[in-house]
């Protein structure tokens, strides 16, 4: 039979988590000394590695190359922030852009594709979300398996070719320029993460998602409807990758099978290394920029320098994985 805690025991409950998030968001200057150091030292290291890499034609190409991953990662975050994890935003940016270039070659669809999108996108989060909430399944579970599932309904849609449109409009949607040499889909990218740094540090909902990171049963107690914020922050990081997934197939002119299988290893290699903890409970979305930065530096150097891309897989898992001994507190036996 379940505990029922007292009003009075939900109070120091509801102070303590108060205490333990205005902790972890006071600790947003420690964090992310590191990572800023380790994004100076990129620059710096592929600046006199390759003669192209600081040029303005590159620079443009990495805002490109790093607004996709940024879509995707920031709802992702919260996710992860929750304690959770979602493996299936690849296979989500995928069947969403499938969709979109559908519709588009089908309806002449344009701009009507956004929301379009970012609505696809939200719908099959939340399932993801209603599943790992009354299901009671691991979300890696939940998620490995929407992962299958999207991924064949996407092949099935495109029949195992890339799809091509015709859309000036929907085009230039991403790859043009209201700022000179800066497309408009980073224009994007940074605005929804201003939005998402906003929400998760001035909102119930963000406040929740370190609440239930930092101790489930405990939230319980206080009175957080768990299961609801659950599928809220899956819904959130489906509607993020499934703009994700709707921007990139404007920035790229078409949706093949490859579209966003890249994203599976570095969404996650991103917020960890930006980090936030996968344990849950600490770090946040404002993080998650420095990690998009380090691994979209890291891809693009290496390919500057002719790496071939399964050494690059390499490098890149070995940064996650000093990335979390880095930030592991020894004293407390958690994960910064």
């Amino acid at each position: 039979m379940s505990e029922i805690a007292l009003p009075g025991e939900r109070q120091d409950n509801e102070e303590r988590f108060d205490q333990r998030v205005r902790r972890v968001r006071g600790r947003w200057h420690e964090g992310v000394r590191l990572p800023i150091a380790v994004v100076v030292l990129l620059i710096a290291f592929f600046s006199f590695a390759t003669d192209s890499f600081f040029s303005l034609r590159n620079l443009t190409a990495l805002s490109g190359q790093g607004s996709t991953l940024l879509l995707a990662c920031t709802g992702a975050t919260f996710v992860v922030l929750m304690g959770s994890i979602d493996l299936a935003v690849g296979a989500t940016v995928l069947l969403v852009g499938a969709v979109v270039v559908k519709l588009i070659n089908a309806l002449g669809l344009a701009l009507w594709a956004v929301p379009i999108g970012l609505t696809l996108g939200g719908l099959l989060g939340m399932g993801n979300g209603l599943v790992f909430a009354f299901g009671a399944i691991p979300s890696f579970v939940v998620t490995l398996g929407s992962l299958s599932v999207f991924t064949g309904l996407a092949w099935n849609l495109l029949e195992g070719r890339a799809l091509r449109f015709d859309s000036t409009l929907f085009e230039n949607l991403a790859i043009g320029q209201l700022i000179p040499r800066i497309p408009n889909i980073a224009l994007f990218a940074v605005g929804i993460w201003l939005v998402l740094v906003w929400v998760g540090a001035k909102t119930r909902f963000g406040r929740y998602m370190y609440v239930i990171g930092g101790g489930e049963a405990v939230a319980r107690t206080s009175g957080v409807p768990v299961r609801r914020y659950k599928i809220y922050a899956f819904a959130l990081s489906g509607a993020m990758a499934g703009l994700a997934g709707t921007l990139a197939v404007a920035r790229l002119g078409a949706a093949g099978p490859t579209l966003g299988t890249d994203l599976l290893l570095n969404t996650l290699a991103a917020i960890v290394v930006g980090g936030t903890s996968l344990s849950g409970g600490v770090g946040g979305v404002q993080r998650t920029i420095l990690g998009v930065l380090i691994i979209t530096l890291l891809d693009n150097g290496l390919n500057l320098m002719g790496v071939n891309q399964y050494t690059q897989m390499v490098i890149k898992g070995l940064v996650v994985i000093a990335a979390v001994l880095v930030s592991q507190d020894r004293r407390l036996g958690i994960v910064k």
